[in-house]
C-alpha cells in the first residue's frame, strides 16, 4: 500500500544531500537515477544509492533509468543481481503495462512497490493498463516531460485534460495518484493553490523538488484531526451495525462511504510510511 502524501527527489549524484532532503519529512524520499543525474555520473549515481538503501532506514525510493534504455537495464540488473532492493521503484517514461512487467519478471519475489510515471501521450492512453500491471502500487504523473511533449507550459491550465485523464485511469485500477513537483520554488502561495487544485481532482499525494515545499504539501494532502476523528467513529459505528446500512450523525453510512473513511486511515501519519 502507497500511503504518502508527499515525495522528495534528490538527485543519486549528489550523496551530500541525502541526509538534508530526508529530513524534510516527505512521506517518501525519492533518489533519482533518471533525469538528475548526467550521463557520465551514472555508476556513481547508482552505487551511492544501493549504499544508501543497504543501511536499512525506512522511507528511502529510487528511481532507475527507464527500461527501455541501456542505463535503466543496468539498473534493474544492478538490483536483480545485488542484496539491495528499495521499498518503492519508480519507473519513469512507461509507456507500456510491457516494461512494467518485465520489471516485475526480473525482480521477482523481490520486487518492491512499483510506482510508473506517466509522462508522454502514449503513456497516457496506455495509463489505465499501466496502472492494473504487477505490483504497481501507485501512479506519478510527469508533467514536465508531458507538457514538453504537448509543447506547452509546466502549469495548471495546460496540462488539465491529461491530468483528469491520468485520474480516471487510475480510479479505474484502483491505485493512487501522485502530482508532478509545483517548480515555482519561490510560490508559495502557488504551491498552496496547486496542492488544493491536485487534491479536488483526486491526486492523494504530490511530489516537491524542494525540502521547503514538503510542509505544504503535507498539509494540502494529510487528512486533518478532524477527518481523522470522523472517520474513526464512522467505522467503528459500522462495524458495531455488523456492516449494515446505519444513518449516523446525519449521514447514510454504507460500504462504499466507508471504504473513503478507511483510506483517510490509511493515509493518518504517513510519513516514512509508504
Amino acid at each position: 500500500m502507497f500511503a504518502a502524501n508527499s515525495m522528495i527527489f534528490v538527485p543519486g549524484s549528489r550523496a551530500d544531500r541525502f541526509a538534508k532532503a530526508k529530513a524534510a519529512g516527505a512521506g517518501l524520499t525519492v533518489i533519482d537515477l533518471e533525469d538528475a543525474v548526467p550521463a557520465a555520473d551514472k555508476e556513481t549515481a547508482r552505487a551511492a544509492a544501493l549504499e544508501q538503501i543497504a543501511t536499512g532506514e525506512p522511507g528511502w525510493g529510487l528511481r532507475i533509468n527507464a527500461v527501455t534504455t541501456a542505463a535503466g537495464i543496468a539498473d534493474l540488473h544492478a538490483l536483480a543481481t545485488g542484496d539491495v532492493m528499495p521499498e518503492t521503484l519508480l519507473l519513469p517514461m512507461v509507456e507500456s503495462p510491457v516494461e512494467v512487467e518485465i520489471v516485475a519478471r526480473v525482480l521477482g519475489t523481490r520486487c518492491p512497490a512499483l510506482v510508473p510515471l506517466v509522462e508522454t501521450p502514449k503513456g497516457l492512453r496506455h495509463a489505465h493498463l499501466i496502472a492494473a500491471a504487477p505490483n504497481v502500487a501507485a501512479m506519478m504523473f510527469g508533467g514536465g516531460d508531458f507538457s514538453g511533449e504537448l509543447g506547452v507550459a509546466l502549469a495548471w491550465e495546460p496540462l488539465l485534460a491529461a491530468r483528469g485523464a491520468f485520474i480516471l485511469a487510475c480510479a479505474e485500477a484502483k491505485v493512487p495518484t501522485i502530482d508532478v513537483p509545483f517548480i515555482g520554488l519561490d510560490d508559495a502561495d502557488g504551491l498552496v493553490a496547486e496542492c488544493a487544485k491536485a487534491k479536488a481532482l483526486g491526486f492523494t499525494a504530490k511530489a516537491a523538488i524542494h525540502p521547503s515545499q514538503v510542509s505544504a504539501i503535507e498539509a494540502a494532502f494529510a487528512p486533518s484531526d478532524r477527518q481523522v476523528a470522523e472517520a474513526e467513529e464512522a467505522i467503528a459505528a459500522y462495524d458495531a451495525a455488523g456492516g449494515k446500512v446505519i444513518r449516523f450523525k446525519g449521514k447514510m453510512l454504507e460500504a462504499p462511504v466507508i471504504k473513503n473513511y478507511r483510506a483517510v486511515l490509511e493515509r493518518k501519519g504517513s510519513k516514512n510510511n509508504a
